[in-house]
């Protein structure tokens, strides 16, 4: 099925369609330059921005004048994006919202400190909902940020615009954050890989300080498994947490065959649209071909988990609201809020005494879900109930309760890996009619990041993903 609105700006320049590792290969070996890169880079994003909308803040020339540099690192001159919800040196921090208009931030937040460490030229930030409460990058004060492959639909929040600038291939990869599923959700609308880490992976982001629960991890979005492993790898260079086993350096597959659990639908009572349940079965399938035990299983937490999440959320949003002078940028001006982030405010103010009990609940899912891998060595569940929906399906000037419940029905399978800590990776396995990428769900035991990167090595050898220059789209920008 043909379309006429799939956006990249994939061609024959230095970039090519390299991952990330292969680029840093051939920066080293100076076979290309890191200025030609960089230059590259940007005639990419001038050709796809006006179609996607991911850019939040723009650092070309600076990222020019800075080509020379001598970088240190393993992706030492590869070109990349930082979510606007991390404190760049000299760049502003607006976190995707309409209430903040903050000057640019006089040091680094200390996770941008590690993922500098690797080498990386930062072009720019990326665009994200309002405080990466939404799971659309639709923000109120600008344009909504479109998916590369239907730009008639949304790319997936809270990372969007860094998961949209990936798949469009204007960089190989980019920096990403997950506090509900915030890295897997917008890897699986845009046909990426994203992996949320094992709490306490890297070095903690200065928002995590403080959470009554804990649910942020930091990382980064790719087309590749192998982009995703090497950064994990450098960066444990960078920091590494004695509570948790090494990742180490992960290449390819494991030879060991897993006890590997799937759900199709979840906690949320909400039932899986046909295309992404066949795509969950097909994967299933595949894994059993493959060697592996694989068996449907029960739903592993109450459907009472979902509304102590919501209800964690509306705190978070509360938080924001009332301390935002604080906690975010002196220039926050609350009444700039936007009506979902408002709703989730009020939400929290008529519920506030239940904190004790969904707080208690919710540390108690670390409990719950390490005694799911007493069985198991994996899971595999949808990464969304359904489909990415088109723009506007999930805008933040809806109806509150209407959105809400939206949002419970399409965000269903994520929530539990941050509230327990545990790693989980989304990969895409299949393209709709609709020429949009459908992704999976794999989760494993807290540390066990390198089982699930060798899975996903195993499976994307044994089913590689279409590409988007792949596609038979006719309206691809590089060809304009």
């Amino acid at each position: 099925m043909k379309q006429k609105n799939t956006v990249h700006a994939f061609c024959d320049d230095v970039l090519a369609d390299h991952d990330g590792v292969a680029l840093a290969s051939l920066l080293k070996t100076k076979k290309i330059c890191q200025r030609e890169v960089i230059e590259a880079a940007l005639t990419r994003a001038e050709q796809v921005e006006p179609f996607i909308n991911a850019i939040e803040f723009a650092y070309f020339e600076e990222a020019l004048a800075d080509a020379e540099r001598q970088r240190h690192g393993f992706f030492a001159g590869v070109p990349t994006f930082i979510k606007d919800n991390r404190d760049v040196k000299g760049c502003p921090t607006r976190h995707g919202s309409a209430a903040v208009s903050a000057l640019p931030a006089r040091r680094n937040d200390p996770y941008i400190n590690q993922f500098l460490k690797l080498g990386f030229s930062v072009l720019g930030k990326s665009t994200l909902p309002e405080f990466g409460f939404n799971a659309t990058t639709e923000p109120v004060y600008r344009a909504p940020t479109r998916n590369p492959w239907n730009t008639d639909y949304s790319c997936g929040a809270s990372s969007g615009g860094s998961s949209a600038l990936v798949a469009a291939g204007v960089v190989p990869i980019a920096h990403g954050n997950d506090g509900g599923g915030s890295i897997r959700i917008p890897a699986a609308c845009c046909g990426l890989i994203g992996l949320k880490p094992s709490r306490g992976r890297h070095v903690r982001p200065s928002q995590a300080l403080g959470l009554p629960v804990d649910i942020l991890s930091e990382g980064v979005l790719s087309r590749s498994v192998r982009d995703t492993a090497r950064f994990h790898f450098e960066a444990e260079k960078y920091y590494y947490n004695k509570k948790l086993p090494p990742i180490g350096e992960v290449t390819g597959a494991n030879s060991k065959r897993l006890r590997i659990g799937f759900v199709i639908d979840s906690v949320t009572g909400y039932v899986t649209d046909a295309e992404t349940r066949s795509t969950v079965e097909a994967t299933a399938k595949l894994l059993s071909d493959m060697g592996h035990h694989v068996e449907e299983m029960p739903l592993p937490i109450k459907p009472s988990y979902i509304d102590d999440f919501v209800l964690y959320w509306s705190l978070l949003a509360f938080f924001v609201k009332i301390a935002g002078k604080y906690l975010i940028d002196p220039s926050f001006e609350a009444r700039q809020l936007d009506q979902f982030s408002q709703g989730l405010t009020k939400l929290f103010k008529d519920n506030f005494y239940k904190a004790p009990l969904f707080l208690y609940r919710l540390r108690r899912s670390y409990q719950q879900y390490a005694a799911i891998f007493r069985r198991y060595d994996a899971v595999l569940t949808p990464a969304l109930a359904h489909i990415t929906p088109q723009i506007g399906y999930l805008n933040s000037s809806l109806e509150f309760e209407v959105l809400l419940e939206r949002l419970k029905d399409y965000v269903g399978f994520t929530p539990l890996n941050n509230t327990a800590g545990g790693p989980a990776l989304t990969m895409p396995m299949a393209i709709t009619d609709h020429n949009l990428p459908v992704g999976v769900h794999l989760s494993a035991n807290h540390g066990r990041e390198r089982l699930l990167l060798e899975l996903a090595f195993e499976i994307e050898a044994a089913r590689p993903w279409c590409r988007i220059y792949e596609t038979d789209s006719v309206d691809m920008v590089a060809n304009m």
